[in-house]
């Protein structure tokens, strides 16, 4: 009953959500709610929240942080080289546009961390695509695909899960399934082609207005509240540079201390975000206005993160999680045993839209192994066919993924929509590198 009860929580809340009846921060909270009084769990219902709140907590911190840090970055004109760079490659074609879409991205993305490569990419490129009208979802989808490929690093949430909890090595999960990565880095290059492709035959190649006069530095000025008079031009000129200097070593030396996790992610950008408010806006009113201006995109991230814990936290408490992932494995004939890996690989990606990481990671992930066992199967066969896709191309689509509503929130998409428009492609990712991962021998079929 109690996994029939997680289905049907799971269920109603693609569907709500996906048909847009209602918004995915009430159905976050009011779904599992429901449901966990229909099971007859209201007395422990409080504390589960809170638990799910607090596990969620220092993510919806750094978040926080993270938003007005970047934020700062963008308003100090720091992105502004970047943008100009890809529309002087791009041409103001919106193809080569979604290609270098997925290239920044990628490289972004080796942080292994999806909430920071959403941050700074989503920051960096949304300006470009509302200057040539392309469409959001275009940006959220590449981005999703570069972003879910480049997970599957070492350092990265999934491999990192499924060495922890099958007590294994990188060499035994992760260097096996390195020709299939590529094959999906490919496939990712190929996949923005197309999407930019008919994005180009919708829009055609355009010619952007002229730039404005103003420079992007002095319009940040202005967001900072330096007026034209405040000094000449050529000394703010020289200001404005060595601030962007400052800001790039910053974020820089931000990048590095997150790979190295030289302390929480939080922790991190709470000081970096202290650091550079100090020095880009050196007075409380400039402070105030950066709040005043940034408050609704923070509120509207954060609110949505801290809803999940609350679906989350339900879910876990009453055991939903665990029940289904039993139920799940059960239903899986004698027969298919022995291509569990395989079946493991393809359906791990739509999986990714059921189960949190943690879930599917320490739940299912053990329970598979284990099975697999009793057919011969290695352990580490287990964990690279389903890093393959269970949150690699599926954690931007998890609507129980804290990241996927940093990308969703800053580029103004829907989940629905999101989800509709990418599925397909993500899906084709995980199936272009288990096709690989067969031929080269990392799964067994």
């Amino acid at each position: 009953m109690i996994a029939t009860l997680g289905f049907l929580t799971i269920g109603l809340f693609l569907v709500l959500t996906m048909t847009r009846r209602v918004s995915v921060l009430t159905a976050l909270i009011l779904v599992p709610v429901v449901t966990a009084l229909v099971g007859g769990f209201a007395a422990g219902m409080g504390p589960m929240i809170l638990e799910g709140l607090g596990k969620v907590a220092p993510t919806g911190i750094m978040i926080a942080f993270a938003v007005l840090y970047f934020s700062l970055m963008i308003d100090s004109g720091l992105f502004d080289p970047l943008i100009r760079g890809i529309l002087r490659l791009a041409k103001d074609d919106p193809l080569r546009i979604a290609v270098g879409t997925a290239v920044l991205t990628m490289c972004v993305a080796l942080d292994g961390d999806g909430a920071s490569t959403f941050l700074i990419t989503v920051s960096a490129l949304l300006p470009v695509y509302k200057r040539l009208n392309m469409s959001p979802l275009v940006l959220t989808g590449v981005v999703c695909l570069g972003a879910g490929v480049m997970n599957m690093v070492p350092w990265g949430g999934p491999t990192a899960r499924a060495m922890a909890v099958l007590k294994l090595d990188s060499s035994q999960v992760f260097t096996p399934v390195l020709p299939a990565m590529a094959a999906g880095i490919a496939w990712v290059l190929v996949a923005s082609y197309l999407i930019g492709l008919r994005e180009r035959r919708r829009l055609g190649t355009l010619t952007l207005p002229a730039e404005p006069a103003e420079p992007a530095e002095a319009q940040a000025g202005q967001v900072r509240g330096d007026g034209p008079s405040a000094s000449s031009a050529p000394e703010r000129e020289r200001k404005s540079r060595a601030l962007i200097l400052f800001n790039l070593v910053l974020t820089i030396v931000l990048l590095v201390a997150l790979v190295l996790q030289v302390m929480p992610l939080p922790v991190l950008f709470v000081l970096g975000f202290a650091i550079a408010a100090v020095v880009n806006l050196p007075t409380w009113d400039k402070q105030q206005a950066l709040l005043d201006k940034h408050a609704r995109s923070v509120v509207l991230v954060t609110t949505m993160i801290f809803a999940a814990g609350v679906f989350t936290g339900i879910l876990n408490g009453t055991k939903m999680i665990n029940e289904m992932a039993t139920a799940f494995v059960g239903i899986i004939p004698d027969s298919f045993g022995g291509h569990l890996p395989l079946l493991v690989a393809i359906t791990s990606m739509p999986l990714s839209l059921v189960f949190t990481p943690d879930a599917y990671y320490f739940g299912v992930l053990p329970v598979l192994a284990q099975t697999a066992s009793g057919f011969g199967i290695d352990s580490a066969e287990i964990a690279r066919a389903a890093i393959l896709g269970q949150m690699t191309t599926g954690f931007p689509l998890s609507p129980l993924t804290a990241a996927t509503f940093i990308l969703l929130g800053m580029s103004g998409v829907q989940l629905g929509q999101h989800q509709r428009f990418i599925f397909g492609w993500a899906f084709a990712t995980t199936a272009v590198m288990t096709v690989v991962a067969l031929l080269t021998g990392a799964i067994s079929f």
